[in-house]
């Protein structure tokens, strides 16, 4: 099938949830597909288009520099968001003359299927109704969890007015394309209740089984509790600033040689900070490869507040045999059966008391890792789930 996919950034370096998801379903369609792929390319980062042809027939990169979240011209987007009725998550990747390339693209090419991954390329994608949105998150949740935890009233009433917004666009164009595609069943739930959406489908979320199984012999831990993510993205921000400040406290209460590890790219400040008050805290920035400090480490933890799709990081934990403590926000989508494959809690104590179980009891770590990497390793490989996006492109290219 010669399908046409448009995304706001290319796969390389990958370093967030929604790269891998989009990357493991690709290298896995290619093998069967004619893929054209289109996105923006970042001048700083060369490996994106030079990989392209891992996971895509042919790639077309336009040229846009995405203002950076330190620069004016961010600043500067964030007023426009205040009068523009487009939400600034999708206005800034928005690039003049990329609706126009895309139409010529779309005229020449004669592409059978065509899929939008994530809301931003919605913006300057001509046809969405002849196209498939990849909802990786429903964004009005996530902007609405924001508004709960905003730190400050007035951060909290510039979100309200970014959901607002989100809410009125992601409805329309979720409601325009020919079909939507969500990565769990709570999402595509979320969607029908709130956008009264009918055309929409779940899909399950994966992970590379060979890719994370740790080497024999198992390292030993050298560092109690790992939390993977990348650290530009707000809810993760929010959720370490959660766990330092309200949960590991309670940890050291009864263990105050416990230490933590943030493992992810372009830390900011606030979060840099904490390693400079607290030795027993490392903060990282990108690392060339996740997987050492997820088998160096006892305990996962993933203690998002806000968030919306399904959290990678989790079943690439359980593929690591390293055990996990998230909230329930943390875990939403994903198939998971606590207490046996993973430990849920809402609240500072019960999630510090989870921690210190678990850090305990290496005979626990091994029981819980080992229920959670049988479950992910029987039901979701990659294979699977490019198959289930598979059969969703061909009903819809058959209704057209």
């Amino acid at each position: 099938m010669k399908t046409l996919w448009v995304n706001s950034n290319f796969m390389h370096p990958t370093t967030k949830g929604g790269q891998i998801r989009t990357f493991e379903m690709l290298r896995h369609l290619h093998r069967r597909h004619e893929i054209h792929y289109v996105a923006i390319e970042n001048p700083s980062q060369p490996e994106g288009p030079a990989r392209a042809h891992e996971y895509s027939t042919k790639s077309y990169p336009f040229s846009f520099a995405v203002p950076s979240k330190s620069s004016p011209a961010f600043y500067a987007q964030l007023l426009k968001g205040l009068v523009s009725p487009t939400p600034v998550a999708v206005e800034r990747f928005n690039p003049p003359g990329l609706r126009a390339f895309l139409a010529d693209l779309i005229a020449r090419e004669k592409f059978e299927c065509a899929v939008v991954d994530h809301l931003a390329p919605t913006a300057y994608f001509p046809h969405l109704p002849r196209a498939i949105l990849f909802q990786h998150n429903v964004e009005t949740m996530i902007w609405r969890r924001h508004v709960e935890h905003a730190p400050n009233p007035l951060r909290r009433w510039y979100f309200q007015q970014q959901a607002d917004r989100m809410f009125r666009y992601e409805r329309r164009v979720c409601r325009e394309s020919g079909h939507v595609v969500a990565v769990s069943k709570t999402d595509a739930d979320e969607m029908r209740r709130l956008f009264d959406l009918s055309r929409v489908t779940e899909i399950p979320t994966g992970v590379n089984i060979e890719y994370f199984l740790p080497p024999t012999p198992t390292p030993a831990p050298s560092a109690d509790l790992v939390f993977v993510g990348s650290m530009d993205w707000l809810p993760n921000v929010d959720g370490v600033l959660y766990f330092v400040r309200e949960i590991l406290p309670l940890i050291r209460r009864q263990r105050p040689e416990t230490t933590l590890a943030i493992v992810g790219r372009t830390p900011p400040p606030k979060i840099a900070d904490l390693a400079a008050a607290d030795p027993g805290i490392r903060i990282t920035g990108t690392v060339p490869d996740i997987r050492p400090w997820l088998w160096n480490s006892a305990v996962s933890i993933v203690p998002l507040r806000i968030g919306g799709g399904t959290r990678l990081k989790i079943y690439e934990a359980m593929a690591a045999k390293i055990p996990v403590v998230s909230t329930t926000i943390g875990a939403e989508g994903l198939t998971v059966h606590p207490p046996r494959d993973i430990r849920l809690a809402d609240q500072p104590a019960e999630f510090a008391r989870n921690c210190l179980e678990l850090l305990a009891s290496p005979a626990l770590r091994t029981e819980i890792s080992a229920a959670a990497w049988n479950m992910v390793n029987d039901h979701f490989s990659w294979d699977h789930v490019s198959r289930c996006f598979e059969d969703i492109m061909r009903s819809f290219t058959k209704t057209r």
